[in-house]
């Protein structure tokens, strides 16, 4: 019994607490009544293509609309070939199953400034690009119908396939990317293709991450607590990182 009501207190300070504290505070805030009112036009966080002639490779996420925007974001990738225009790519639950270029590539989300997880420029784009565009048409859930809202497989679930799948980019989506710790082929297990990350997931509802990238990670029924070393910082259910 006693083992018992210390995990529960766990949970409740790692997981309940910073949850209702993300909620409190995302209820104090102004947002569009829907998503006709939202603003879905460019942020200005990308020059346009025409003033930047190197490839690059960016992911982007953003809290999400709705009271689910307190513990929830929605990621997406850009890839632009060295002289090309922006590619947008975003899983979402209606339209085509992969979407291109359905906003601008750096795009308010329900009116919520996005955030740049990682940004890849010039040579190294250039190499990287043909690998995302692989992942992305390896992606098993990209079919019409293939989306669950929680705990996946959703938007943040395909962005974090291609981010394991090349993990030369370097990053994980962040801690409120609900969905993420979905392993999209169904596995309990999954590695990375550079062996420097674990990710055990059960339905992306319990498990951990732990390596280079991920740091070291819990998972409670789709949120994220854990300790980023690489960057230093505090991941928190839908606060996000804080850095140390």
């Amino acid at each position: 019994m006693k083992h018992i009501k210390r995990l529960l207190l766990t949970i409740l300070v790692v997981f309940i607490l910073p949850t209702l504290v993300s909620a409190g505070l995302w209820v104090t805030r102004d947002h569009p009544a829907n998503w006709r009112d939202a603003d879905w036009s460019s942020s200005g966080l990308l020059k346009p293509a025409s003033d930047d002639g190197d490839a690059a490779i960016y992911v982007f996420s953003a809290r999400t609309g709705g009271f689910k925007g307190s513990v929830a974001s929605h990621a997406w990738i850009v890839t632009k070939a060295k002289g090309g225009d922006y590619v947008r790519y975003d899983k979402v639950g209606w339209g085509s199953p992969i979407r291109r270029n359905h906003r601008p590539p750096d795009a308010f989300w329900y009116s919520n400034t996005p955030e740049q997880v990682v940004a890849v420029h010039g040579p190294a784009a250039e190499r990287l690009i043909p690998a995302v565009e692989k992942a992305i048409a390896d992606y098993p859930h990209s079919s019409a119908g293939d989306y669950r809202i929680y705990p996946g497989p959703n938007s943040n679930t395909f962005v974090a396939h291609v981010l394991r799948s090349v993990p030369e980019l370097g990053a994980v989506l962040p801690p409120d990317a609900v969905g993420r710790d979905y392993i999209a082929d169904g596995r309990l297990l999954a590695i990375d293709s550079d062996g420097r990350d674990v990710h055990v997931s059960y339905q992306g509802l319990l498990g951990f991450a732990a390596g280079q990238r991920s740091g070291l990670e819990v998972h409670f029924l789709g949120l994220v607590a854990g300790i980023d070393f690489s960057r230093p910082a505090i991941k928190l259910p839908g606060i996000g990182s804080l850095g140390l």
